[in-house]
């Protein structure tokens, strides 16, 4: 009997098998090598290019997966549905919108907390406005308000808010969550 055959000459899963994230990591590595080979100079600049940038996304990602494991410590699925959820009213509206106004770095590391958030429950309109607001940059005003004056400013980042709910009222809509004619629940 072969050693990847069960008893029942099923064959075994492999243990540790090739995934796609495996073979990016292969290519990337082997691009490297074989530049290190025939250009080892552009391999130490493309070496130094990546170890940046992997430096500056580690605060951002450290920060993200720490509120993933705080979320998934403190909050339960039943405060999410009933912050976040479809019953959320107002305050859900409110505290989506403030939260994507008031995060910052880069949208992916907001990714899996989202993720996990729509798996306790959290609706689709209050994510997609979560997302929007981010266009929301409460720290670069100043310097808008310099460059474009107090009317541009304004009026913008007001049609941001308000766009960002139709996005999220679209999203709903698309996702089968929600009847666009009715407003009720649709299936998911």
């Amino acid at each position: 009997m072969n050693d990847r055959e069960g008893r029942d000459g099923e064959r075994k899963k492999a243990r540790f098998p090739l995934r796609g994230s495996h073979v990016f990591l292969l290519v990337v590595c082997a691009a490297y090598a074989g530049l290190g080979l025939f250009a080892p100079h552009d391999a130490r600049a493309a070496l130094d290019s990546s170890g940046n940038v992997l430096f500056r996304l580690l605060l951002p990602l450290s920060a993200a997966f720490a509120a993933l494991f705080l979320v998934n410590l403190l909050v339960k699925p039943a405060h999410i549905s009933r912050l976040l959820g479809k019953g959320s009213g107002l305050g859900g509206v409110l505290l989506s919108t403030v939260a994507g106004i008031m995060s910052m770095g880069p949208i992916y590391t907001w990714y899996p907390l989202l993720e996990e958030l729509r798996n306790r429950g959290a609706s689709e309109f209050h994510l997609a406005n979560f997302l929007s607001n981010r266009a929301v940059k409460p720290y670069l005003l100043p310097l808008m308000v310099f460059y474009f004056g107090w009317t541009y400013s304004l009026v913008l980042n007001v049609l941001i808010v308000c766009s960002s709910l139709c996005a999220g009222w679209v999203v709903e809509i698309a996702s089968g969550k929600r009847s666009p004619r009715t407003g009720e629940e649709g299936k998911p």
